[in-house]
């Protein structure tokens, strides 16, 4: 074999050890521990949402803390969303239904667009990983830790958790970081998660970043 021919044969080599390692180039980062973002490019129209879109900001406000310091760490954060209306896997679609002048969440959408580093998953029903590539992505980036973040605390967010935890990953979840439509939904969907799927709760102030990656 020529000399040429041998090095062809040696970049061939590596591009295809590296297309398995990040999945073609769609999992490019490695990291233990990973953000995922539940249901936030969110338009909140829905019944009984007054408590949820009065606190939106502050709540989206608190995410941006904790995205721009999982950013800092090596986190990457993974935006895993509804989609709306006919299936075309369009996030702009999604993205532009929730920023209509009118939309109740608006501003905390506003706030929370995926950047372009982003994982972003548009998701068929409540489940983050039903129809969705989410498990595929976590493996090539090699996580085993999730915090999350996101709507509703006693809906997906709950769900998210337990599909998790039978994945056998750590759960954090800050508390300031996730909200329900009501203080009392709150509260139990935080106590089922942590009594049931070993949940960490804490706020996003005290959670150790340092920790979620080992």
């Amino acid at each position: 074999m020529s000399k040429t021919k041998s090095q062809k044969s040696k970049r061939q080599a590596k591009a295809s050890s590296k297309s398995k390692t990040d999945l073609h180039g769609n999992a490019p980062d490695q990291s233990r521990s990973v953000l995922l973002l539940i249901d936030l490019i969110n338009d909140l129209s829905f019944p009984n949402n007054e408590h949820l879109v009065r606190n939106s900001e502050k709540l989206a406000r608190a995410i941006l803390r904790l995205k721009e310091r999982c950013q800092g760490a090596g986190i990457p954060a993974i935006s895993v969303n509804d989609n709306h209306g006919k299936w075309k896997s369009n996030l702009s679609a999604v993205l532009q239904h929730c920023l209509r002048p009118e939309a109740p969440g608006r501003a905390m959408v506003k706030l929370l667009a995926p950047a372009t580093e982003d994982y972003v998953i548009l998701k068929p029903k409540h489940s983050a990983f039903y129809g969705t590539p989410l498990a595929t992505i976590l493996e090539y980036i090699g996580a085993r830790t999730a915090i999350l973040a996101g709507l509703t605390t006693n809906a997906c967010v709950l769900i998210a958790a337990g599909e998790l935890y039978v994945r056998d990953f750590r759960v954090l979840v800050p508390s300031d970081c996730v909200a329900a439509l009501t203080d009392r939904d709150q509260r139990q969907a935080l106590d089922l998660m942590r009594h049931n799927f070993g949940a960490e709760i804490t706020s996003s102030p005290k959670l150790r970043l340092s920790r979620s990656l080992k």
